[in-house]
């Protein structure tokens, strides 16, 4: 019985290992069989981890089963010394039919055109080569009419999907633990590698401390300096770098040197939007920044958010789309693994606006998706707001397939309230909690109507979703958004992960609608991207007189009544009133402090004294019961309670004057 040495045992496990790589390998394979018209040197190019050196160990075990010989060079220990190169490669240029493989070559990339020109055209009869490095070959070997013929340069791209999950079943994976893994390695073998030998090892796929250290070091290499790590980093949280989105977070001097260094890394690829990293790259150096660096993690994001915000206050009318949706990649996991965003175009789907030859066409989806009462009211708007729709189409069809209507209100008007039951409901939650000042409008996502025609409605919705959020982010004197959906479980996640709360629930002939909304003069626009990429979940909040007048005495002394109970006087009317600050870090203290001033107020006024002294007794200093407030007082029990009455009344009027 023969027996196979480790070198033949260690050959077979990597062969295994090698998944998917089928269209260079068939190259590979046609060079070293002699097949007619096969290159004779093949440049393997591609970032780190992404399989170059497997395919350099294929050529060498499929060499040496053709008889042979295999020169091997390492271009990390040459230091771009032609000489050293050349003694390195001096086999393949004495015999016949020898491989050289070159790795790591980009380490003595300058030496590329000397490589060309004048060593391998010294090489033995029927040698063969094949270059593997990170830096794409320059243009040279496909412009000269000689090497034309006899190079393949094979780029090595990730592995899509199912060959990820293979390699991964391959190292022993569970298929329980594959889909983490392969979402986070972006294709890269490498990546996939190091994650199954940890799984190996009986731990957890969790990419920090060391795991994340060995990954930068494989996939990124030494940088030459902080500022192109910290392009780097921007790089990794952006959907796409440009020029201006680098001067925003760098500043102008550092952009003009790092944007064509970041160019031309081998595992940053530029593209006519602008430069995109890949996929493990990204996910590795936005990983490792956030557990060596949480601070500098957030600051990223938050610069790469409002940069975000002013692209698309920037933007023409037919790019805003463009810009929400890089802007949006920064959140795409806030919808979680079952039902992630998409922020890809979507270029067979049209946005456009209403035009009247669609409206027989809206009214009809309108009636067979949610009956004649929303009919009844898409009718009303087409007449009222036509601007206000946007229209949504197959690229190759001029009927819609889906529609929305974007509604911008000013003031109350009979007329809408008695056509659409949700608009009015909507205006009795705004009189009583938020009124408009003047100058002020509010918008409301009122239709989100798809037809059967429209296919997939992830598309869609995606692009509805986009042009609500442009118009937020390019309105002015926008005081409040709101959002109506009828399937408010399904939407609940990420309209509070983007800072709406379900504020109201209307009838609509029998079709409950869902009102989510936010209160721009609360978290202005500029504030609400900051801590969307801060993680803070800021409370939409409302920031005009929580109650209307007639209600706003019972709030007052709702709020003396809980004053020492901390639980309940949280849940206060009045902290959604402009007595407290929209931006206020303690609202609750701040107003205990603007009952406390409307109590000295009183104090100091010679009319208000025993009204003061009548408050105070009952609440601030919490006497038992009325009665004990009056024998503490040392006044009758009638008189006391008159006092108490005017001190209520005089303290409402000067707390309707602060938010008046």
């Amino acid at each position: 019985m023969g027996t196979t040495g480790l070198g033949d045992r260690l050959a077979a496990a990597r062969a295994e290992a090698l998944v998917g790589r089928e269209a260079e390998r068939a190259v590979l394979d046609r060079m070293l069989s002699g097949a007619a018209g096969a290159p004779v040197v093949a440049y393997l190019h591609g970032p780190g981890g992404i399989g170059k050196s497997w395919l350099l160990r294929y050529a060498a075990g499929r060499a040496q089963l053709a008889g042979r010989r295999v020169v091997a060079v390492d271009a990390r220990y040459l230091d771009g010394d032609p000489d050293r190169l050349a003694a390195a490669a001096a086999p393949a240029c004495d015999e016949p039919g020898a491989v050289l493989l070159v790795d790591t070559f980009e380490r003595c990339r300058s030496l590329e055109p000397w490589l060309r020109d004048t060593f391998l055209p010294r090489l033995a009869e029927g040698a063969l080569v094949v270059l593997a490095g990170r830096a794409a070959p320059d243009l040279e070997w496909t412009l000269d009419p000689g090497w034309v013929k006899l190079f393949a340069g094979l780029e090595l791209r990730p592995l899509d999907a199912a060959q990820s999950d293979a390699l991964l079943a391959a190292r022993g994976v569970g298929a329980d633990q594959r889909p983490a893994v392969t979402a986070f390695a972006g294709g890269s073998p490498l990546v996939l590698s190091l994650a199954a030998s940890v799984l190996a090892a009986g731990g957890p796929w969790e990419p920090t401390g060391d795991v994340l250290t060995t990954l930068v070091e494989r996939l990124v290499g030494d940088l030459p300096g902080p500022v192109h790590r910290r392009a780097l980093e921007v790089a990794a949280q952006a959907y796409v770098t440009r020029e201006p989105l680098l001067r925003a977070v760098l500043g102008d001097d550092d952009t003009a040197t790092v944007f064509p260094w970041l160019r031309q890394l081998p595992y940053v690829e530029a593209t006519p939007e602008g430069l995109h990293p890949h996929d493990a790259v990204r996910s590795t150096l936005a990983a490792d920044l956030r557990w060596r660096d949480p601070e500098r993690y957030e600051d990223v994001r938050v610069r790469v958010s409002v940069a975000g915000l002013h692209a698309v206050r920037r933007a023409a009318e037919e790019d805003a789309l463009v810009r929400v949706a890089e802007w949006m990649y920064l959140f795409r996991d806030d919808c979680g693994p079952d039902d992630p965003y998409d922020w890809r175009p979507h270029p067979h789907v049209e946005d456009t606006p209403l035009r009247p030859a669609d409206v027989p066409e809206l009214l009809r989806m309108t009636q067979e998706s949610e009956g004649a009462a929303s009919a009844a009211a898409v009718a009303h708007w087409v007449r009222a707001q036509p601007q206000s729709f946007r229209v949504y189409r197959h690229a190759d069809s001029p009927t819609p397939v889906a529609f929305v209507a974007l509604l911008q209100l000013e003031a109350p008007d009979a007329e809408d309230r008695e056509a659409d039951p949700v608009i009015a409901a909507l205006w009795t939650f705004v009189a009583a909690t938020a009124p408009l000042r003047p100058g002020e409008h509010l918008s409301i996502r009122r239709f989100a109507v798809l037809s059967g025609r429209a296919g997939q409605p992830a598309p869609v919705m995606d692009l509805i979703g986009r042009r609500a959020v442009a118009a937020d982010m390019r309105a002015r004197a926008r005081a409040m958004s709101f959002v109506a959906v009828a399937d408010a479980e399904r939407f609940r996640g990420y309209l509070g992960s983007a800072g709406l709360q379900e504020v109201v629930v209307a009838d609509a002939g029998g079709r409950r609608e869902h009102i989510f909304g936010r209160d721009w003069r609360r978290q202005p626009v500029e504030q609400w991207v900051e801590h969307r990429a801060r993680g803070v979940a800021v409370p939409a909040g409302w920031a005009e007189a929580a109650v209307p007048p007639a209600a706003f005495e019972e709030a007052v002394v709702q709020a003396l009544r809980t004053w020492h109970s901390p639980a309940e006087f949280a849940t206060s009317a009045l902290l959604r009133s402009r007595l407290v600050a929209p931006d206020s870090s303690d609202p609750v203290a701040q107003l205990r402090g603007a009952v406390l001033a409307a109590l000295d107020a009183l104090r100091v006024d010679p009319a208000g004294v025993k009204a003061y002294e009548a408050l105070t007794a009952t609440y601030i200093s919490a006497s038992r019961t009325h009665r004990a407030a009056a024998r503490r007082l040392g006044v009758p029990y009638g008189t006391y309670r008159r006092q108490l009455s005017l001190g209520k009344a005089r303290l409402v009027e000067l707390l309707l004057r602060r938010v008046d």
